[in-house]
């Protein structure tokens, strides 16, 4: 945890520089058996280190395992972002209601683990309806002392770019680096670093931010024992 916090540290100091944001995620998965699952998740960011808050969203997602390495999903959440200049600025910048179906991908190279992430985006925005399409690619690398065929900690990299389908097109590219521990059976902590470059966006603003997360993963059948989500973000 140590060794990553420092490969980390170089990449936070040189955002604060222009303004190191946080970005605050709890995430809560209920799975009810080994196809079927579901989760809630709030977030709440700031373009300052604990400092104006400006965005905050809440959803959940039912995700289905349709066959080995695809996973289906269907969500739905509220998202708004405020004016920037102090703590939830009004009047709201975007007031959003968002429906996404999403496929996903996984595959394992050794121990590493790879996903390719399809999400689209119905939006229902303050400015009248937008499509958006969303592209994640993402490595997980799970390591430490083995315990019940789970490591506890998890280094995660990935790369998302967004478009839509009215000019400019591209409206995003995201970059996260992060570390996953788990701290007990069913819960884990993550710690990272994410960029994003914005064009002609309408939704959530900032460049650099601090990543915190908690991840929360529970069982329906108790003679399953619940491990922590150690993969990439769930977001």
């Amino acid at each position: 945890m140590l060794l990553a916090a420092c490969a980390l540290l170089p990449l936070l100091l040189a955002a604060q520089t222009e303004g190191l944001g946080s970005w605050n995620i709890l995430n809560v998965q209920y799975k009810w058996n080994d196809r079927l699952s579901g989760l809630v998740e709030g977030q709440v960011r700031s373009l300052k280190l604990y400092d104006n808050f400006h965005y905050y969203e809440y959803k959940g997602a039912i995700t289905f395992k349709a066959m080995p390495g695809l996973r289906l999903a269907l969500g739905v959440g509220r998202y708004v972002t405020y004016l920037p200049g102090g703590d939830f600025v009004q009047p709201k910048a975007n007031d959003e209601l968002r429906i996404w179906p999403q496929v996903a991908f996984d595959a394992s190279l050794g121990r590493m683990r790879l996903e390719h992430r399809y999400r689209w985006e119905m939006r229902y925005t303050s400015f009248g309806y937008r499509n958006r399409f969303r592209f994640r690619l993402g490595l997980a690398y799970p390591f430490g002392d083995s315990k019940s065929g789970e490591r506890p900690y998890t280094i995660s990299a990935s790369n998302e770019i967004f478009f839509t389908d009215q000019e400019p097109y591209f409206e995003r590219n995201r970059v996260q680096m992060a570390i996953n521990r788990r701290i007990a059976p069913g819960v884990a902590l993550q710690l990272g670093y994410l960029h994003q470059f914005d064009y002609r966006i309408n939704d959530e603003i900032g460049r650099d931010f601090l990543v915190v997360g908690v991840f929360v993963e529970l069982h329906r059948a108790k003679e399953h024992a619940p491990i922590a989500p150690v993969d990439l973000p769930r977001e």
